[in-house]
């Protein structure tokens, strides 16, 4: 069976996370099952959230990043 792992900065899903995530589950579950052939309930799907103090780019974090735009 496949496993998709997505990984997001927790911050960016906002107070509806579960339902976000149950919906971006759905769909690539059903893309992944039409491409390989199999049923999309086979699909494993992951999430893994890191918090935008932990999330870099380059040398800076999201959240570092964040505070200079604001």
């Amino acid at each position: 069976m496949p496993m998709v792992k997505i990984t997001y900065v927790a911050e960016n899903l906002g107070d509806d996370a579960e339902a976000r995530k149950t919906a971006v589950a759905g769909k690539v579950s059903q893309a992944i099952a039409e491409e390989m052939g199999v049923n999309a309930s086979a699909v494993w799907v992951v999430f893994e959230d890191v918090g935008a103090k932990d999330w870099f780019v380059g040398p800076e974090s999201v959240k570092e990043m964040r505070a200079k735009s604001s």
